[in-house]
């Protein structure tokens, strides 16, 4: 009788282990890197929209100009055409008037990467908000 050896095992052991202990680490530094990028794009949005809404000359034109400030800053970190929700806010009725403090807030999600929506449902994401206040200047150019 011979008896079968066990040459090779280990090497299939090591390579099933691999694949095993790998796939999930990857997918967790994936997810990683996709939050953090929405997350400097959301913190890029909002202080761009504050900005960009504080240099206008009216609140409607502000809005208008910090829409596009928001996306610009999604497009610039690869997230171009991500679902956002932003929120002005000011102490006043008329937010441009000398040294009153803009405050700008920024929504959105970021869909976690290699995973479908559960059973017909949305893919699994991550909610993200951002927030920068602004002052208007004192000496305003009317």
């Amino acid at each position: 009788m011979s008896r079968r050896g066990e040459d090779g095992t280990a090497l299939v052991e090591l390579v099933l282990l691999g694949i095993i202990l790998l796939v999930p680490l990857v997918w967790v530094l994936l997810s990683v890197f996709e939050v953090q990028r929405g997350a400097f794009a959301s913190t890029s949005a909002a202080r761009s929209a504050a900005r960009a809404f504080a240099l206008a000359d009216t609140d409607a034109a502000g809005e208008a100009d910090a829409r596009a400030a928001i996306r610009q800053a999604f497009d610039d970190q690869g997230g171009a055409g991500r679902d956002f929700r932003f929120a002005v806010s000011c102490g006043s009725a008329d937010c441009h008037t000398a040294g009153e403090v803009i405050t700008v807030r920024v929504w959105t999600r970021v869909d976690l990467p290699l995973l479908p929506g559960i059973l017909g449902g949305d893919a699994p994401s991550v909610a993200l908000d951002a927030t920068h206040t602004v002052p208007v200047g004192q000496f305003r150019d009317l």
